[in-house]
């Protein structure tokens, strides 16, 4: 039986896969790290022993993160987007992500120290845009305005 996924998320980092890794699977449910594999020999940015992948999974989605040098940087191009049920959810991954030496950012976004971009946004926010019509421009221009989303706000906005 192959137990090698079909898909995996290929995350770039200079030297730091391991430890975002353990990062994330200590903050996201149904997270772990599956495995760390040692480079057979030298390579370009880094030596035989030296981490050069680690398989893991981000609330069930493997993903592999490869130690490959400062040539590639993260982007916003790429973010994960973690749905979340309620403020105290909302909060604790926010939290997590931007006082582990991450950032702010507009929207519901930030991003963690190795620069790699989370959008935490609460189902109600999603439900509704997918909803669409005015709840979806109320709850939409209220989002505009915030950093990490407040719930209270957009429900109060979806209300009208």
């Amino acid at each position: 039986m192959n137990t090698i996924p079909k898909n995996t998320i290929c995350l770039w980092f200079d030297k730091d896969a391991e430890s975002a890794a353990n990062f994330y699977a200590a903050t996201f449910p149904d997270s772990k790290v599956v495995n760390v594999f040692r480079a057979p020999s030298d390579y370009p940015s880094g030596k035989k022993g030296d981490v050069l992948t680690v398989e893991f999974t981000v609330c069930g989605i493997p993903c592999m993160g490869l130690n490959g040098g400062s040539y590639f940087k993260q982007s916003e191009a790429f973010s994960f987007q973690i749905a979340t049920d309620n403020q105290e959810e909302t909060d604790c991954y926010w939290n997590t992500i931007v006082g582990n030496g991450g950032q702010e950012s507009e929207c519901g976004w930030c991003k963690d120290k190795w620069g790699v971009s989370w959008q935490i946004t609460p189902r109600t926010l999603t439900e509704a845009l997918t909803n669409g019509g005015d709840e979806a421009k109320r709850a939409f221009d209220a989002m505009m305005t915030m950093k990490k989303i407040d719930v209270a706000a957009i429900d109060a906005a979806r209300r009208g």
